[in-house]
């Protein structure tokens, strides 16, 4: 799924509270995974000018990138980080931590060749699904588009349901950054 996708999920399974002390761990941990994606993106298309193409194609496979990228991504390491959370009664960490998790289990079932390593660093394993959540090859079209439906019936729920001004301002600025991240796929990819 897309970053924005992930949030609002999270927000919907995990932050019915509409308050900063619950949405703020949420929302961190639904953006924290893919948070080195970000990093690496950042540093090669705007630091470097690296073509779209070979960002996707071989710098995102590079091994330090993957290690990087599969740390954030680890199933074990987000369990264990859970567990310290519970250790020390720290109901923000137990809520990033769950949202970490919420997001795994999102992207496991939908990457392909893109798959993370999320037994890392235990396993080097790959879960390769016959489905991808962009990939037409692998369903990728009919994956985004029930991502869209997913993510505005998420928005429409959540603005429902939140009470608080910052509550409702978090869910537009959520579907906000969902249209602003289909623009950009559409004038930078297409």
């Amino acid at each position: 799924m897309n970053t924005p996708a992930h949030v609002v999920l999270n927000m919907l399974c995990l932050g019915r509270q509409d308050t900063a002390s619950v949405l703020t761990p949420v929302i961190f941990g639904a953006v924290l995974p893919d948070a080195p994606i970000f990093l690496l993106y950042f540093i090669e298309r705007v630091l470097k000018g690296t073509p779209e193409g070979v960002i996707w194609r071989e710098v995102y496979y590079q091994e330090g990138w993957q290690n990087f990228i599969d740390f954030f991504n680890s199933i074990p390491l987000i369990a264990l980080g859970f567990i310290v959370a519970v250790w020390v009664n720290s109901k923000i960490g137990m809520a990033l931590f769950s949202s970490m998790f919420l997001h795994m289990l999102g992207d496991l079932p939908l990457h392909h060749h893109d798959a993370h390593r999320h037994f890392f660093p235990l396993s080097n394993w790959r879960f390769k699904s016959p489905i991808s959540y962009w990939d037409p090859a692998f369903h990728g079209d009919m994956m985004t588009r029930l991502e869209i439906l997913m993510v505005i019936v998420s928005c429409v729920t959540l603005f429902l349901i939140y009470q608080s001004v910052p509550g409702k301002v978090s869910v537009g600025l959520v579907g906000l950054s969902y249209i602003v991240y289909f623009i950009y796929v559409f004038t930078v990819w297409m």
